[in-house]
């Protein structure tokens, strides 16, 4: 390390803000396997792809070669309002452990989404925008990808149409209200307003709804509404693409001052924000340059990493999305009603998926109340309320950092505060009031999900 002097938040200037995203698919040697058609079973085409989502993001979704792809000035212009967002060092959470571990968060709730997301939201509304459309569908499950887009349409004068899981829409009612302000509106998943929504509701009564159901909802009302398309906030080769500006300004800001973590951590529910955050740090392991340990995080009640399949699924309940090859719980699975929020989806990025299956990064579960607890401890040493989401990357964080307590070693570790939780206090609530449960689906639950999988030759 150099002897410059490390501020307590490393802000990047405006000029070292990227002007191009990374796609980390073009340094891979194993590429994530191509979507398939769910009616033919064969690799989707972009005619196929461009009949749901904008063509300018089925190019993106498509190329697995292009290392840098250069960021529009009009997006750029709207990343000027909260980017480059601060790198933040811990200096009070490493005091309150009592450890070596030298700890940093790359902190993105210093926006009105109060996440990530919006760095996604915006890009996808500008080529919807550029592409003459009239509005875009989409579903939420914690609210924070349904608040950015609805923020991003805002910007761009474009409808908004949101399904929102039906557990987060009761649990976040603030949140959706948010939504709605902006212009979007917003259906508790699933809903009675489409067919598919129609046909979940018939076969699971009462059920509280999932990513999944809220996906098929949201693609069947864009395919079926003449001037619209549907946009995602996770999963995809396109979001994970838009994404990389969080581990860029990460990767810039650690280089600014001389700086190699060990270990980067990430909470991981579709993968847009671990995989926007790892991707420069993965570049590296990928071309030989460097090596990291990069650790995903996953509610123990949704374990597609650690207790998944790496098969081919479908993206969605319904069974109209393109397969994608990917750690899947079976896209029948439906989770339980907790507040994992927005880490609730049965699959993974296809892309995250591969580097995993190829040894590239490790994953770790973690149970409900751990989780809590963590973001307690965070929120009362830093002065942030962390979301659920990014409680998870916190919960190993700390016990990364207690290791470190116990071996002495002087590890640097890096996680993502993906964003705040001011939206989340019934799930506070409930975790102060000692009614938060940590339920962990047994063997058998799985294995029904499983059962579902769609027989695809390999």
């Amino acid at each position: 390390m150099n002897n410059k002097e490390i501020p307590y938040k490393i802000y990047l200037e405006e000029k070292e803000m990227p002007a191009s995203w990374y796609n980390v698919r073009a340094d891979m040697k194993n590429k994530p396997a191509p979507l398939l058609n769910p009616a033919t079973l064969q690799p989707m085409t972009a005619g196929d792809l461009e009949a749901v989502f904008c063509a300018e993001l089925v190019r993106q979704e498509l190329d697995d070669s292009t290392p840098y792809i250069e960021i529009p000035r009009e997006i750029l212009d709207f990343y000027k309002m909260y980017r480059p967002s601060p790198l933040v060092r811990a200096y009070c959470l490493e005091k309150k452990l009592d450890t070596p571990a030298k700890i940093y968060y790359k902190f993105e709730g210093n926006n009105t989404s109060g996440s990530h997301k919006l760095n996604s939201a915006i890009a996808q509304a500008y080529y919807a925008k550029q592409q003459g459309l009239k509005g875009v569908t989409t579903e939420t499950g914690a609210g924070q990808w349904g608040t950015a887009l609805s923020m991003a349409c805002s910007y761009f004068d474009l409808d908004c149409k949101v399904f929102m899981v039906k557990v987060s829409y009761e649990q976040k009612p603030f949140r959706r209200e948010v939504m709605r302000t902006y212009g979007a509106s917003v259906t508790p998943s699933p809903s009675e307003t489409t067919q598919v929504g129609r046909q979940i509701l018939a076969e699971h009564p009462g059920t509280s709804g999932s990513l999944g159901c809220a996906i098929s909802e949201a693609v069947e009302a864009a395919t079926g509404t003449e001037g619209y398309r549907y946009v995602l906030g996770s999963v995809l080769n396109q979001v994970l693409l838009h994404q990389s500006v969080i581990g860029l300004e990460a990767k810039a800001a650690l280089d600014k001052y001389g700086i190699v973590p060990d270990m980067i951590i990430g909470c991981a529910g579709g993968g847009s924000n671990l995989g926007g955050l790892i991707s420069p740090f993965m570049g590296e392991k990928l071309r030989g340059e460097r090596d990291y340990r990069i650790i995903a995080v996953e509610p123990a009640s949704c374990p597609s990493f650690t207790r998944g399949r790496f098969a081919y699924d479908y993206c969605d309940t319904g069974r109209v999305c393109p397969l994608s090859k990917m750690y899947t719980l079976g896209s029948g699975f439906i989770p339980s009603a907790n507040h994992a929020g927005g880490l609730r989806y049965h699959g993974m990025s296809s892309t995250l998926s591969q580097l995993y299956a190829d040894g590239l990064m490790e994953a770790r579960s973690v149970e409900q109340t751990a989780v809590f607890a963590a973001a307690e401890q965070f929120a009362r040493v830093e002065g942030i309320l962390p979301a659920p989401e990014s409680a998870h990357a916190i919960r190993v964080a700390i016990d990364e950092a207690m290791k470190c307590k116990e071996t002495g070693e002087e590890k640097t570790i890096v996680f993502g505060l993906t964003g705040t939780g001011y939206f989340d206090m019934v799930a506070y609530e409930k975790y102060n009031n000692g009614e938060m449960s940590d339920y962990i689906p047994t063997d058998a639950e799985l294995e029904a999900g499983f059962a579902g999988l769609p027989k695809v030759e390999k």
